[in-house]
């Protein structure tokens, strides 16, 4: 009984991506994480893909979560071992993938850790008056902004460590209206 090999899908890079389906819009960049502008550049990314594709009523969502996902691994991410080199630069990924009702956002980093959500009782309206910077958790504010902006957040562990952080806007109508 002979068996199967798996089926290995090559890397699809950008200039290959509109060879995938004449329906999918692609952009990827890889920035380090020790670098000043990451976010800066990150958010530039998504503001031109969005704009080249007609998406203009997104840029300010999107923007604002690629920037929270980013700083995320910025501030908090830390390589897994078998991903750190000492001395090396901790890489970001961030991807922008538009389909005909979706437009999916991924960044991805080298931590296997979850990220980490706000648990409990998120906002303390009764100190608002004495401690206004009470109603929002220590942590895991930025999530909470993308679960905001966002139609769906989740996130998934590469095989050879790291992870990626996804987020969906939804392009049918269906969500809230996100018209300037």
């Amino acid at each position: 009984m002979s068996q199967r090999k798996p089926c290995i899908l090559p890397l699809i890079t950008p200039r290959d991506a509109a060879r995938v389906s004449p329906l999918e819009k692609y952009r990827a960049m890889t920035l380090f994480a020790e670098s000043s502008d990451t976010a800066h550049a990150a958010r530039n990314m998504a503001r031109e893909a969005l704009q080249d594709w007609g998406l203009p009523q997104l840029v300010d969502d999107v923007r604002l979560v690629v920037s929270e996902l980013v700083d995320n691994v910025v501030h908090h991410s830390v390589p897994d071992s078998v991903r750190a080199r000492p001395g090396g630069s901790r890489r970001v990924d961030v991807s922008l993938r538009k389909w005909p009702k979706w437009l999916f956002v991924g960044v991805a980093d080298e931590d296997s850790s979850p990220p980490v959500s706000p648990t409990g009782e998120i906002f303390m309206p009764h100190l608002v008056g004495d401690l206004p910077e009470a109603v929002l958790p220590d942590s895991g504010r930025g999530l909470l902004i993308v679960q905001r902006l966002a139609d769906a957040l989740w996130w998934a562990p590469e095989e050879g460590g790291g992870k990626t952080v996804f987020c969906r806007f939804d392009l049918d109508g269906s969500s809230a209206d996100r018209s300037p």
